[in-house]
């Protein structure tokens, strides 16, 4: 088999990649030829393959009778739709500060590591925003926007990422995990929780109302639908038709491999497959997304089932802050989904119908920049937690072997001679009921 990374597979994708394919509206669907189709081509296209879209790369607004129903609050006209939209605006603004911000910490040594998320902000505010507070999400290692969506602070999205806590934040206050940075793992999560929900409806544990139960969504990535956890996700979500949406962002790049190297056709297909429903949606569209993914979650919550979401979107920066995407990726490409950028889309529609104005912008810079100062200095002001509070919470009960392995680090930290190590009794009996303070705090999570 010849290597994905040589210059044949790299250079000509042909036996992968897709034809450029023309919506309704005389724009591309969003994709690029050999790196974003998912191995379409002219002759094997099928009508879902083109993403679902409602504003073009200009901002435009194109009617769609099956998504507008689940906008009337954003298209209604009134002032409460024009603070809606502005809120989308100002998410994703500010989803892209904190990246900007996380990233350039991690670059001056105050983090260990950052995956960043730029470019994939519609896809995310999106589909955070269609969510109820009873809803849980399973999120993988980049999906910083929905987590702030969720109600997670600025300073704890990167305790995680300065490594001094095992957990950010408690999953319970804002009904999201914390993030999995095993690929694909948290499929089979979602699905385990919404199998929770249906058990405790039909125990009578829960009421049901109109609106139906609570919902999960799972988060994945491109390169997670190879993995199978993934694909068990699938089996499990389709058997037993768990109130689930497996929303799945291509950006195109798992790390150095592109997704068509991965699939011959678009993901979205793959659903098809477990009987699972999918739908395809341009990822840079905050109101295409918002759409499907309210649609998706109502299926979901009134006994439809789980609903398989690909949004097409693009990594425009590193896989992490350890990544060097110059190695595999050409300039050009980049150039291209600049073109597509879900923030200036946006911007575009807003300032096109008047709800845009040079005010509401400086108030949305000056929010971001708000953000980004109260993380930096949050970040900073962070301590690292005592050495031997990485044998708390182990296990529940107190554990014997716990116990000898604390006391032989206790021993050994105590040979240094400028180490205040932490050698209280507890960590001779093995209590393990020491305190870590703030810098530890999800530590137990």
């Amino acid at each position: 088999m010849p290597s994905t990374m040589g210059s044949t597979s790299r250079d000509d994708l042909s036996r992968a990649g897709g034809a450029r394919a023309e919506t309704a509206s005389g724009t591309t669907d969003g994709t690029t030829a050999g790196s974003t189709n998912g191995g379409t081509t002219a002759s094997t296209a099928q009508p879902g393959d083109v993403p679902l879209r409602l504003l073009d790369e200009k901002g435009v607004r194109h009617p769609d009778p099956a998504l507008d129903r689940w906008l009337t609050d954003v298209d209604a006209g009134t002032d409460e739709a024009r603070a809606a939209l502005l809120a989308l605006y100002e998410d994703m603004v500010v989803a892209r500060r904190i990246d900007a911000e996380a990233t350039a910490l991690q670059r001056q040594g105050e983090l260990a590591l950052w995956p960043p998320l730029q470019g994939q902000e519609a896809a995310q505010v999106g589909s955070a925003t269609a969510l109820r507070g009873d809803d849980f999400v399973f999120s993988s290692y980049r999906e910083h926007a929905v987590a702030r969506k969720r109600g997670v602070s600025p300073v704890d999205l990167l305790r995680v990422w300065r490594g001094i806590t095992a957990s950010g934040w408690d999953p319970y206050a804002v009904n999201m995990a914390t993030p999995q940075v095993i690929i694909g793992a948290q499929a089979l999560h979602g699905v385990g929780y919404a199998l929770g929900i249906q058990a405790d409806v039909e125990r009578g544990a829960v009421e049901v109302g109109d609106d139906g139960t609570a919902a999960v969504v799972a988060y994945v990535g491109d390169g997670a639908m190879s993995q199978g956890d993934v694909n068990e996700a699938f089996v499990f979500a389709a058997t037993w038709q768990v109130p689930l949406v497996l929303f799945c962002q291509n950006n195109q790049w798992a790390i150095s491999e592109p997704v068509t190297l991965q699939s011959g056709v678009p993901l979205v297909r793959r659903a098809d497959g477990f009987g699972v429903p999918g739908v395809r949606v341009d990822g840079n569209d905050v109101l295409a997304v918002l759409a499907v993914t309210r649609e998706a979650l109502h299926r979901a919550r009134t006994g439809g089932g789980p609903t398989f979401v690909e949004a097409v979107t693009y990594r425009m920066g590193p896989h992490t802050t350890a990544d060097d995407p110059t190695r595999y990726r050409d300039a050009s490409e980049l150039d291209a989904w600049a073109e597509r950028d879900p923030i200036a889309r946006l911007a575009a529609y807003l300032r096109a119908g008047g709800l845009l104005a040079d005010d509401d912008e400086a108030r949305v810079r000056a929010a971001a920049d708000a953000v980004a100062a109260e993380l930096r200095a949050g970040v900073v002001a962070l301590e690292d937690p005592p050495p031997l509070s990485v044998f708390d919470h182990v296990y529940a009960e107190p554990h014997p072997t716990v116990a000898a392995e604390r006391a032989e680090h206790a021993a050994y930290l105590a040979g240094f001679a400028d180490t205040d190590a932490d050698t209280d009794t507890e960590a001779d009996t093995g209590a393990g009921t020491t305190t870590t303070g703030s810098a530890g705090q999800g530590a137990d999570r």
